[in-house]
């Protein structure tokens, strides 16, 4: 199974506002963090937010956090809400297809086990464990050089 180029940023969005502390994240540094377009991470941030993992603030000094601890948010969590298809065969998107097998298949019954096995290990994962695998997490996304943190921390 491959996960889209969504669901991977979507994971990101998380693991930089974990990173932040809490605090609100701009859409821009984080664009900027990541080396990829504003807008594709507005299109990303619609289901987090539908699905209560992100919150966003509007306003001028307006941003995203985490909706919940980061220790509460799973990797399954994500890739639930950014994935619309774990079909692994072309059987497992109905049960019309032509094959002579299908209720009795064990490649089927092979698959929804590999694939389960896969959900199981994602939700074994927190978005709080991702962000702290790295002791400099903050200094490699930039988080600690961003303008109005570097003197509220002097």
């Amino acid at each position: 199974m491959r996960l889209t180029r969504q669901t991977n940023y979507a994971i990101r969005i998380l693991m930089y506002c974990a990173a932040n502390d809490g605090r609100l994240s701009r859409i821009p540094e984080i664009a900027e963090a990541y080396q990829v377009s504003e807008l594709f991470l507005f299109k990303i941030l619609q289901p987090l937010v539908e699905n209560g993992l992100v919150e966003t603030v509007r306003g001028r000094n307006g941003g995203v956090r985490l909706g919940r601890p980061a220790s509460e948010i799973t990797l399954f969590d994500c890739v639930r809400v950014t994935e619309d298809n774990f079909a692994m065969a072309e059987c497992f998107e109905n049960d019309t297809a032509d094959c002579p097998l299908i209720d009795s298949c064990a490649l089927n019954e092979a698959l929804r086990k590999a694939l389960g096995a896969f959900f199981e290990v994602l939700a074994s994962y927190t978005i709080a464990q991702l962000a702290s695998a790295k002791p400099d997490m903050r200094s490699l996304l930039g988080i600690d050089m961003l303008p109005e943190r570097a003197v509220a921390r002097a």
